[in-house]
């Protein structure tokens, strides 16, 4: 045997339900011959709406049952009023299911709507916050311009003052460097700098030397052979030569002992 393989799973090639063919013998209508309207996905597995279908059509198959023969003049006056009844009970079905389909459409008209607004909503609210950003950035780039522009005019300012007189001095760069008040060592703030304000940027800044338990940690990885400190007695200086020379240094111990003493 040979076994084949598709693409397709069964699902996907299942057909509409099988639907056996009927004869009708003659002079009777079965009852089931009134849904053959409905076929699979269009009423049929039935529901709610479809079952009211089916009790309408019993009771109009049992009103039509019960008109009067036309046989005299009293059964047609009461068969047209039953008519009439029945016209009259039809179209105020109709106006009900009217009423029906008008009320979903509005619901499906006024949740359209509310959608439209909601995401005309967000569109409205993302353009304000982009225009706010814009504003924002132009306002910040102005007051950059007019510091730049402020720092510009004070120094002119400055050099102007510096030159009352009208005598123009050239910069002198080494007496500068040589004067630590100048301002190559201490510019002045009213020019826009501001050494104090990142003082502590240098500052170190150690977990394992600013915590107790950096401490513990650091003590934790250093060997034991750190902690055992071993100390050598230094040795005795020989101050006596092999001729029996006492050397200076060992006269002067001597006499160092003897202050002592």
């Amino acid at each position: 045997t040979l076994g084949t393989q598709t693409d397709y799973r069964d699902g996907e090639a299942q057909t509409d339900p099988y639907s056996p063919e009927y004869v009708v013998s003659s002079g009777s209508v079965p009852e089931i011959l009134t849904l053959a309207t409905l076929t699979w996905g269009w009423g049929l597995p039935a529901g709610q709406a479809e079952m009211e279908i089916i009790d309408r059509i019993r009771e109009k198959r049992a009103w039509e049952a019960a008109l009067p023969p036309m046989d005299s003049p009293s059964n047609v006056a009461k068969r047209l009023k039953m008519l009439e009844a029945m016209e009259r009970k039809e179209w105020a079905y109709r106006e009900e299911e009217i009423d029906k389909l008008q009320k979903v459409q509005l619901e499906v008209f006024r949740k359209l709507l509310q959608r439209r607004e909601e995401n005309q909503n967000e569109l409205d609210a993302m353009r304000l916050y982009n225009q706010w950003q814009n504003h924002q950035k132009a306002k910040e780039e102005k007051m950059r311009k007019i510091q730049r522009d402020c720092a510009l005019t004070l120094r002119k300012l400055i050099a102007k003052r510096k030159n009352l007189m009208g005598k123009l001095e050239r910069r002198d760069i080494i007496k500068e460097y040589n004067d630590f008040s100048s301002p190559t060592y201490a510019p002045l703030s009213r020019i826009g700098f501001f050494p104090d304000n990142n003082s502590d940027y240098y500052a170190v800044k150690n977990f394992y030397l600013n915590t107790f338990a950096g401490l513990c940690e650091l003590e934790k990885s250093v060997r034991d052979s750190v902690f055992q400190l071993k100390i050598k007695a230094p040795k005795p200086k020989c101050t006596i030569t092999k001729t029996g020379y006492i050397k200076k240094s060992g006269r002067l111990d001597a006499v160092l002992a003897q202050v002592h003493q």
